[in-house]
């Protein structure tokens, strides 16, 4: 049975975004598309029918609905099915993630900074789901995830934009890569791989070669971990790339080209808390395209 790609809908701007988004990669991977809404309302028995819960119920039902007939409109090729779950937004959308393929959920918008950020929902789900989440923010269009055209007018019919994967060799997870590779393949766009490092401490003299020695190490480094993957994917374009300095910067810096940035959460045993780790984190609230974050062992 396929697992299905799982949008969290809370009627908002970013989960609609999200739910387009998911569309395009439900037809990418040619797999179901599977709306979910949580709402407390139903959670206890005995409240559930309280007539001060009309109005309530009725939007809550709203959501899915509109995010159908939006769909439609947007991607009629997709025909997606709804369901509204009688819990927790994050008790819910970690259930639903686990069953599916990947989950998209919405990111909210981050004013004086210029990023964005993940909501406390999204935070929580992504600590805890066992499967791919990626993030997509409000304003993320369809022609986003394509290079503009020759008039530099966006567009939906160019290539795709980049993807971007986040690699440590020392802690290369095949998870984060598999999922980098094959969201690469499935557009025939570049794969943008890019290992970050930092000069430790030297004397001024010898400074000038410490970097070059530590920067030529992290390359070779780098070419290890890509090599098989180029080989079980030898029809998209790898570019191997590794700046020094800050893992979090540098690839929020190179996210603001990508059409996707792929980086991984290592799975933790323990249940409460965000544990997503420094450069998830980081990417999470300010890169400008979808992040998914991958997690791994």
């Amino acid at each position: 049975m396929l697992r299905p790609v799982v949008v969290g809908m809370d009627g908002s701007r970013e989960s609609l975004a999200a739910a387009e988004w998911a569309a395009q990669e439900a037809l990418r991977r040619r797999l179901p598309l599977h709306l979910v809404h949580a709402w407390e309302g139903g959670v206890t028995p005995d409240l559930s029918e309280l007539p001060e819960l009309d109005a309530p119920r009725y939007w809550a039902r709203r959501i899915l609905r509109d995010a159908v007939e939006r769909l439609g409109e947007r991607c009629p090729q997709v025909v997606p099915t709804t369901e509204q779950i009688a819990r927790s937004a994050p008790d819910a959308l970690v259930a639903a993630g686990d069953e599916a393929e990947l989950l998209v959920l919405g990111s909210r918008a981050l004013s004086g900074f210029g990023g964005f950020m993940a909501g406390s929902v999204a935070l929580a789900t992504v600590a805890h789901v066992t499967r791919p989440v990626v993030l997509v923010r409000a304003e993320q269009t369809l022609e986003d995830e394509h290079l503009p055209d020759a008039e530099n007018h966006p567009s939906a019919t160019t290539p795709y934009r980049d993807i971007l994967v986040g690699v440590d060799p020392a802690n290369a997870c095949e998870e984060v890569l598999a999922f980098a590779f094959e969201s690469a393949m499935l557009r025939a766009a570049p794969l943008r791989a890019v290992y970050t490092w930092r000069l430790p401490y030297v004397e001024a003299a010898a400074e000038a070669r410490a970097r070059r020695a530590v920067g030529a190490s992290a390359a070779k480094a780098l070419t290890a971990v890509m090599r098989p993957w180029r080989e079980k994917f030898p029809t998209v374009d790898v570019h191997e790339l590794t700046p020094e300095g800050s893992a979090a910067l540098r690839l929020t810096d190179a996210a603001k080209g990508a059409g996707l940035l792929v980086v991984g959460r290592r799975i933790r045993p323990a249940r409460l808390g965000t544990h997503t780790g420094p450069v998830a984190h980081a990417v999470m609230h300010h890169a400008r395209c979808p992040v998914a974050v991958v997690p791994h062992q």
